[in-house]
């Protein structure tokens, strides 16, 4: 496995692969790696003839300083987990090295897709997200990148990147990966005390009982039963949607053949945990 820690050992790697016609599969992380990771590494190997996998906290998508000092950073096990699963390169870069102008995003305009759930509660955000992926795309060039759905929203995001800049990648979503007990992978879990691990999975229990109650209720009552539930715990309910999958706009009755998913966030003491489910 190659690392690589210049964008310009990337440019020359890039170069080399296009001129040998193979094809390049993306994923970005923000390392912390996890099965969930792994899970979009598997499915960009068996499709592509190069898989290469960038390691970047990036600081341009962190509203709260704290939460990126915080950030679990473990280099050498995810290096280790990569070489294992097959991956051919990683790239780890400097923030200097991506930012040489000073860590600022550029401001993007996604149609409203920015503005909803996460976009209320994390300013800037999406903006920094978009802006790390574009250059990412620009210098890589993948014919492929994958992202986890359980950042639909982001996910949603980068499509729409692409569709508005016209950029000659295939994004593939590829589906959440849970722990046996229902919650969604995240690497902000190995930040969780014992109890606040075990209360987290509420989360996803949660999610389940409003698909069902919102077979025989409206939206309006099954918010209502959503709060009631997260009532009961020792988490925080930040927000709970439900939104068109692909406008992700806000729903208040349900129409016929339209994919709908519930949105959630949540606080387990200060780690800030997010999940998402569709509800068709």
């Amino acid at each position: 496995m190659i690392l690589l820690r210049k964008p310009e050992e990337v440019q020359n790697l890039i170069t080399e692969l296009k001129s040998s016609h193979k094809s390049i599969g993306f994923v970005p992380t923000m390392g912390a790696l996890h099965s969930g990771h792994i899970s979009l590494v598997n499915q960009s190997t068996s499709e592509n003839d190069f898989t290469l996998v960038s390691i970047f906290v990036n600081p341009t998508q962190f509203n709260n300083p704290e939460d990126l000092k915080k950030y679990p950073r473990t280099e050498k096990q995810d290096a280790a987990l990569l070489e294992t699963a097959g991956v051919d390169a990683v790239f780890l870069p400097s923030a200097e090295s991506l930012y040489p102008n000073g860590e600022d995003s550029e401001h993007f305009d996604f149609n409203g897709l920015e503005n909803q759930m996460e976009g209320k509660f994390r300013s800037g955000h999406f903006d920094g997200v978009a802006t790390i992926v574009q250059k990412f795309f620009k210098l890589i060039q993948p014919d492929k990148a994958y992202f986890g759905e359980k950042d639909f929203q982001q996910l949603r995001i980068i499509q729409e990147l692409v569709k508005q800049h016209n950029l000659s990648v295939e994004i593939v979503p590829v589906e959440i990966k849970r722990e046996s007990d229902g919650l969604a992978m995240s690497s902000r879990n190995m930040r969780l005390s014992p109890e606040m691990r075990n209360e987290s999975t509420e989360i996803y229990r949660i999610l389940t009982a409003a698909k069902s109650f919102l077979k025989f209720n409206s939206i309006q009552k099954t918010k209502e039963f959503v709060k009631k539930e997260f009532a009961k715990t020792n988490l925080k309910l930040e927000y709970f949607e439900i939104a068109d999958e692909t406008s992700l706009l806000p729903i208040s009755e349900l129409k016929e053949n339209q994919k709908i998913r519930g949105f959630i966030a949540a606080f387990a003491e200060d780690i800030r945990l997010i999940d998402n489910m569709s509800l068709n």
